[in-house]
């Protein structure tokens, strides 16, 4: 057993209501004061108290079968969130794209003896809810039930045997492949997906993770029903996959459920883990699209799961571009010169090294001057680094905000099946976030430099070819709006 302890802030009952990633807009938007100076002398208040702690124990042990088991008990709601972790993601279908993402939709199709309308009528007449998906590392299946042993043994039989039986049935393959078809087929009429899909390309080349998880309209409707066994077969077995539990649920019962699961997969070993990729070269795709805007992205390989410069990159991250309002591009783009609705950075780490995104949609006609600008910003942060006063505010916005990682049974299981997926200590949320508050601005400014070069850019944009305009001189929004005798 180990207890893991994680941070909440004061302000944390109405950020539930709120998505993590704008935390501080969206709590200032919650209090309801009577005057702008009151809602912001207010959260400035509630941001300085010390935060209180909430303790989670976690236990970890593995089945019979070999598979590694996280639990946490939460009597709190008669309920449980079982989350089955495969390492059968889209980085495993070889030449065959599309390959894990179609046997992941093909689980609940039927299993021999029950076909969809069945598994679909049981798990509602239990009040239980079934879930599978794929993504680029993993494949994930998910039940959340009741856990009255009357209603959550017969969700659990159903739930092993759609997870570890599934029969593939041809007419619902047909069905679901004509469904993926007409998903490319409307993608096309879309430039931000054009441009992801190309970015990816560009970005990783020859590796597993340069493909869409969800293939192509080449790839799809190739794949027969005897590779979807195969790769069920292969890859969805005891050895392959780790179990996250979360909820009322005592040792005794969650060790029932996790020998349960797993006794009914095929045994299998685990899965190679996915190669690193070569870095390319730096490019500048464009992608002629007939639209009035422009889609810009920009990205470079940074980091991976379990890399220690993680918390310093998502800090600082978030001061570039992840934490919405108020972030040096945010401010730079939209605020001072009115160049879109929104732009952001992103860090995705995976099991191979992930990308360093920065994504923005601006006027055709701007988007030569707006490329620029947002390369002079990546630029001059990687040189200088962020500001004393940046780093406080983030730290400040991140203690505010991790909490909503363990706001929920389904956000806990989330983050017990990265834990265990990904091979991470157990304390490593509350080590996170001590990582966080710890870090210098010295410490933030050389993770960014070590990690990301300002002259390997891939660069993708998708849009029409037409006749540009100069950048827009900046403007102080906050001055030009402070009330008479106020301006600075």
């Amino acid at each position: 057993m180990m207890s893991l302890r994680i941070f909440s802030a004061s302000l944390i009952s109405a950020a539930l209501l709120f998505n993590a990633g704008c935390s501080t807009f969206s709590q200032q938007q919650a209090l309801q004061s009577n005057s702008v100076e009151q809602r912001i002398s207010s959260l400035a208040a509630l941001s300085k108290q010390s935060p209180i702690t909430r303790t989670l124990d976690i236990q970890e042990w593995r089945t019979s079968a070999g598979t590694k088991v996280l639990f946490m008990a939460a009597p709190e709601l008669p309920m449980f969130d079982l989350r089955l972790t495969f390492a059968a993601g889209s980085s495993k279908d070889q030449q065959t794209y599309g390959l894990a993402n179609l046997t992941s939709a093909m689980l609940n199709e039927g299993t021999g003896t029950l076909d969809a309308g069945q598994i679909a009528a049981r798990f509602e007449d239990l009040g239980a809810e079934f879930s599978a998906g794929s993504y680029r590392d993993m494949a994930v299946v998910s039940l959340r039930s009741l856990s009255d042993a009357k209603l959550s043994s017969p969700a659990l039989e159903l739930f092993s045997q759609v997870a570890a039986q599934p029969s593939f049935p041809a007419a619902s393959l047909a069905r679901i492949k004509n469904q993926l078809l007409a998903g490319f087929e409307y993608d096309k009429q879309n430039p931000g997906k054009l441009a992801s899909l190309a970015l990816f390309e560009q970005l990783y080349g020859e590796h597993p993770y340069a493909h869409s998880s969800s293939g192509n309209a080449e790839s799809v409707p190739g794949i027969s029903r005897q590779q979807l066994q195969e790769f069920h077969r292969n890859y969805y077995t005891a050895g392959n996959a780790q179990i996250a539990l979360v909820g009322d649920l005592s040792i005794a019962q969650a060790k029932a459920i996790s020998e349960k699961v797993s006794a009914r997969l095929p045994q299998g070993t685990a899965a190679a883990v996915t190669p690193e990729p070569v870095k390319t070269p730096t490019s500048n795709t464009h992608i002629e699209f007939p639209s009035t805007q422009t889609h810009i992205l920009l990205a470079q390989l940074s980091v991976k799961r379990g890399d220690p410069d993680y918390p310093a990159l998502f800090l600082g991250n978030q001061i570039l571009g992840g934490g919405g309002f108020g972030t040096r591009l945010m401010e730079e783009v939209r605020e001072k010169r009115g160049l879109t609705y929104g732009i952001y950075s992103s860090l995705s780490p995976m099991q191979a090294t992930g990308p360093f995104m920065i994504n923005v949609q601006t006027r055709a006609q701007l988007s030569e001057a707006t490329l620029q600008l947002v390369q002079d910003l990546l630029r001059d942060y990687l040189e200088n680094g962020p500001t004393a006063a940046e780093l406080a505010d983030a730290k400040r916005e991140s203690l505010g905000s991790f909490p909503l990682s363990a706001a929920s049974n389904s956000a806990i299981v989330g983050q017990l099946a990265a834990i265990g997926f990904y091979d991470m200590p157990l304390s490593w949320m509350s080590d996170f976030m001590q990582d966080v508050q710890a870090l210098t601005v010295e410490q933030v400014h050389a993770a960014f430099q070590r990690h990301l070069n300002p002259e390997q850019l891939v660069i993708v944009t998708a849009g029409p070819t037409v006749e540009q305009l100069p950048l827009p001189e900046p403007v102080d929004r906050s001055a030009a709006s402070a009330p008479a005798g106020r301006q600075h």
